[in-house]
């Protein structure tokens, strides 16, 4: 495929891994550049020495393009700009943010900028601050979101009809046929989170993993909707009982790290979108995204033929 995507990120398929904390490192991000996607590393953990091992450990593992992730609310390192720019990265997302913060240092050093927006008056924003383009978050999408933002359906087209810069569809994605939808309401490109937590590269405890494909469409909630930092968890015993009791707070970093890697489901939340209830298996990152663009082809065919 070639749009505006695919040529400014130097990838041949449109398709952008998410850059969940602690999950978003060189196992998954490799895996993901290398199937012809975009690979991203997390800052969100705050460790940018451990960051800076990752980014490392990519240029070992691919030869394909892959970015960095700045999460603006999680890291307060001042010197994050030029961190990014010595480490070589010419691809970044930033977010949980103001965009007017770092996006003109990122542009003077000749990196290309996306922010993530879950509004069009983020979108707007960003635009103006002199983003390169966007990644448009709707509400369904799994982890920190905005307490009264809008689902993928009504968000995208309405970003899309406002601005001109190129668009990456996040939240509700996790196939061809998602990503067909993402496309026909302005997209040109998709980001998948909670599909490749659950990947085989995801570096998250099987029980994580077995969480997301047991899960229905209903099996998430949507915290902290009146206090935030809200986010959007699946559905699991210690889930519920925040629910129950509202006003829940994000455990500590050593309860977390238990349930990522440790797989115990009553130490932490295990995030996750909506999308979690249509996906039933582990599969290779290989696969998942060979299989969505072959979908994505297939679908936009049988739409063409069926009503153009």
């Amino acid at each position: 495929m070639r749009n505006r995507i695919t040529e400014m990120l130097g990838v041949e398929h449109p398709i952008v891994q998410a850059p969940m904390g602690y999950i978003a490192r060189a196992q998954l991000a490799s895996a993901v550049s290398n199937a012809g996607g975009m690979g991203i590393i997390e800052t969100s953990s705050g460790q940018l020495d451990a960051v800076r091992d990752e980014i490392l450990k990519m240029r070992d593992l691919t030869d394909k393009p892959f970015g960095v992730n700045i999460a603006q609310l999680f890291v307060r390192d001042p010197g994050i700009v030029d961190f990014v720019v010595e480490n070589g990265v010419k691809f970044v997302t930033t977010s949980a943010g103001d965009p007017t913060k770092f996006t003109a240092l990122l542009k003077e050093a000749g990196l290309t900028v996306f922010h993530v927006v879950p509004s069009l008056r983020g979108a707007l924003k960003a635009v103006d601050a002199g983003v390169d383009g966007l990644v448009v978050e709707g509400n369904e999408g799994g982890g920190f979101k905005a307490p009264t933002g809008a689902s993928t359906m009504v968000l995208l087209p309405l970003v899309c009809s406002k601005v001109d810069v190129p668009v990456i569809a996040a939240g509700g994605i996790c196939d061809g046929r998602t990503m067909a939808a993402a496309f026909v309401l302005g997209a040109e490109g998709v980001q998948m989170g909670t599909r490749m937590v659950s990947a085989a590269e995801s570096p998250v405890h099987d029980n994580w993993k077995r969480l997301i494909c047991d899960a229905t469409e209903g099996d998430t909630f949507l915290l902290n909707r009146d206090t935030p930092p809200a986010f959007r968890v699946l559905r699991s015993p210690f889930s519920e009982r925040a629910e129950a009791e509202g006003r829940p707070a994000i455990p500590s970093l050593e309860n977390v790290l238990d349930l990522y890697f440790n797989g115990n489901l009553e130490a932490s939340f295990a995030f996750g979108g909506q999308v979690a209830g249509r996906i039933e298996r582990v599969e290779p990152v290989a696969r998942i995204i060979s299989e969505t663009m072959a979908e994505f082809e297939a679908v936009m065919r049988e739409v063409a033929a069926r009503y153009a």
